[in-house]
């Protein structure tokens, strides 16, 4: 292995329990060592998520099967990551020590993260750390979320429910740089920067109606929306595709309440209607890239955090109040 640093403990935000933001907390804790096929980065900046919340809560309760039942397993929170390379596993092949990466590595908060190489990709040269960090889940799903399942093609009438948020904002985006006409939906307060992002017509979701047959869309990604199947398929063309983004208001015990009745209703009709399972993967990383250098796309960085403040950067995200992402800084 090739290393640049000699220390044997990191500044990590931990949580011992689950629970709201109050489990969580910083403290000096082992650095993590570092497999075959692994990167040790040293943290720039990390992304705050929908999903580091899920795994702060344990909800939906089905996730502590995998993480902990009690607790988490990884106690450290975080996976979005952007940094430089500090030290590589001897089967890893594309990195090297003193090169800039983001990608996904759990326990992210932290002074230093491990990621496996399948993962990481060069950071993109023309954002910061702090840009980056935002970018890896959020886009690798939206880009999922509209090319794996929704199979989006130019011309297309695409509707983004839940447009402001993480996965949103690079879904318009996205739609766009790919041909489609987009309609976003978001709360009154979030309109503006829906609009800045490229959608041709920004719904208001309190006084605005998707559903009111006015239009139809070829594709609607359902980002964590809570609207019922058949109005969701009233919205939707005669052969459209339904993708549900998320987990948010599909119960609390699975998450895919809505989901799985979409899926299993789907063979039955004209209509798909597509759970997304979203991947962690480095190919993805680098279409964003591409997309990202050549201006097409760009992050929606709300404000940055240090570690010290997680708390409330996490009480900033429950409350609704978040304009696309935000990042926390390690010093």
């Amino acid at each position: 292995m090739t290393s640049t640093t000699t220390s044997t403990t990191m500044r990590a935000v931990t949580q011992d329990g689950y629970g709201g933001a109050e489990v969580l907390r910083v403290a000096e804790v082992a650095r993590p060592l570092v497999g075959d096929h692994e990167v040790l980065v040293r943290v720039s900046a990390a992304g705050l998520d929908r999903g580091t919340q899920h795994l702060m809560t344990g909800t939906p309760y089905a996730v502590r099967l995998a993480l902990g039942l009690r607790r988490p397993r990884q106690p450290i929170a975080g996976r979005d990551v952007a940094g430089t390379v500090a030290q590589v596993g001897s089967a890893v092949t594309r990195f090297g020590v003193g090169d800039e990466v983001y990608g996904m590595a759990g326990g992210s908060f932290a002074e230093y993260a491990v990621a496996k190489e399948a993962k990481l990709a060069p950071k993109p040269a023309t954002l910061s750390f702090v840009q980056a960090a935002v970018v890896p889940i959020s886009g690798g799903t939206a880009l999922q979320a509209l090319v794996d399942a929704g199979r989006v093609q130019a011309g297309q009438s695409v509707l983004v429910i839940g447009a402001s948020g993480g996965v949103g904002t690079y879904a318009v985006q996205l739609a766009k740089a790919f041909g489609a006409d987009v309609t976003g939906v978001c709360s009154a307060a979030k309109l503006d920067l829906v609009t800045s992002l490229g959608a041709d017509r920004v719904l208001d979701y309190r006084h605005d109606d998707f559903a009111n047959g006015s239009r139809r869309y070829d594709l609607i990604l359902d980002i964590g929306g809570g609207a019922s199947l058949g109005r969701l398929r009233r919205a939707l063309a005669p052969r459209g595709t339904v993708v549900f983004v998320g987990s948010e208001n599909g119960g609390n015990l699975t998450g895919l309440g809505r989901p799985m009745r979409g899926a299993l209703l789907s063979p039955f009709l004209r209509q798909r209607l597509v759970m997304l399972m979203a991947k962690e993967r480095a190919t993805d990383l680098e279409t964003l890239t591409g997309l990202i250098d050549s201006g097409r796309i760009r992050p929606s960085l709300d404000r940055s955090y240090p570690l010290d403040a997680v708390p409330e950067a996490m009480r900033r995200l429950e409350n609704g109040q978040v304009l696309g992402k935000i990042a926390i800084t390690v010093a």
